[in-house]
């Protein structure tokens, strides 16, 4: 099916690639870069908006609503093969279900989106670990080489949008692997067999970047964590320090190599622990960067000046609440959107207790505040 948008592309002089890579570097643009980072997947099942017009995930979202383009491409960095997933056990309106990295979890069969509720990791004691490297991490397994001339040919040099290079997870993907309690007792009952894990994943993406970052030009870097909670992050800023950083920045190495100066990671919850090591590794970016763990994006960006970018941080709770609070919101970030290195969009997936009524008020505002 054909997705008709639903508005009008923003006006603008720039190309979207240009537009991005501007308003990252806090130079002057057109307009803002117009983005937004989806919907919960009861969004397209509730909201009449998408389900009248044929709209059923996050990319056809995008089209719908005729956001700018934006793109990302990677190599395979992770589990390969990853376990198989399957159904365990059924409880009656719950199912227990073995994940793609080994968890047997939780889930409801209504298929309403929720945290599953981790039961069991497959990954314990250095030789479930061992076991698993050497089944499903082979650095010279052929599934891990990168077809560069197909992906030259569907993202050319001269296109007219931003795309990115994903950098993966070195702590957030162990982490699900391992389930929050089990990374909470292998920093102390297995440290060797933790930073094995990290040194791991830093050398799958280091694979994937030697392959990709001499053959096509690109704009930014991305990744994922996760690795924070409301209270800061989940294990200790010592390990990160000791562990993680060191790895984040023989990544970001390569990527300055590149040219590459913008790099952002997906990491929830209050991250302002980790900041310090972050810039100093070569993330400079926060996205989608949520308000209600952390603080209001203009005390980070005040705080760390232009080192610092951030995409995201409008409080979703205040979407929720209607128009004059999503004005109010709105107001409280056109200084950051006018001074650059920020774009607004939700902060994170918007959810359906976000009327589409409002949600298209916001869009519009949005618009009419920072279409320029």
């Amino acid at each position: 099916m054909t997705i008709t948008p639903c508005r009008e592309r923003w006006a603008g002089t720039m190309t979207d690639r240009e537009r991005f890579n501007r308003q990252m570097h806090y130079k002057s643009v057109d307009r803002s870069f117009n983005m937004e980072f989806g919907y919960w997947q009861e969004n397209f099942t509730e909201w009449p908006l998408f389900m009248e017009n044929g709209v059923t995930n996050n990319g056809e979202a995008d089209l719908f609503f005729n956001f700018d383009r934006i793109a990302g491409l990677s190599g395979n960095i992770w589990m390969s093969p990853p376990f198989e997933q399957k159904v365990i056990e059924d409880r009656g309106d719950k199912q227990i279900i073995m994940n793609g990295d080994g968890l047997l979890a939780e889930v409801a069969k209504d298929g309403h989106t929720s945290i599953p509720h981790f039961t069991k990791a497959s990954i314990v004691t250095p030789d479930d670990w061992k076991r698993c490297k050497e089944e499903r991490f082979r650095l010279d397994d052929p599934a891990r080489i990168v077809d560069v001339e197909a992906l030259k040919a569907q993202h050319p040099d001269d296109r007219d949008y931003p795309l990115g290079v994903w950098c993966g997870s070195m702590i957030g993907k162990i982490r699900d692997m391992l389930t929050f309690e089990g990374l909470a007792y292998a920093v102390y009952d297995y440290p060797a067999m933790l930073e094995d894990m990290v040194e791991t994943c830093c050398q799958h993406v280091e694979l994937s970047l030697d392959q990709l970052l001499p053959h096509i030009q690109f704009d930014y870097a991305s990744g994922w964590e996760d690795i924070c909670f409301n209270h800061g992050p989940i294990v200790s800023v010592e390990f990160f320090e000791q562990v993680i950083f060191p790895r984040y920045k023989r990544i970001g190495d390569k990527l300055h190599a590149a040219g590459i100066d913008i790099w952002y990671t997906d990491c929830d919850g209050d991250v302002r622990p980790l900041i310090p090591g972050f810039l100093e590794a070569g993330i400079n970016c926060l996205f989608p960067y949520e308000v209600n763990s952390c603080v209001h994006p203009k005390a980070l960006l005040d705080e760390y000046g232009k080192d610092l970018r951030i995409m995201g941080g409008i409080d979703k709770l205040e979407m929720i609440k209607g128009k004059e609070a999503i004005k109010a919101y709105l107001e409280s970030v056109a200084p950051l959107v006018e001074r650059g290195g920020y774009i607004p969009f939700c902060d994170h997936r918007c959810p359906p207790d976000v009327t589409p009524e409002n949600y298209l008020y916001y869009l519009d505002l949005k618009e009419e505040m920072f279409g320029m």
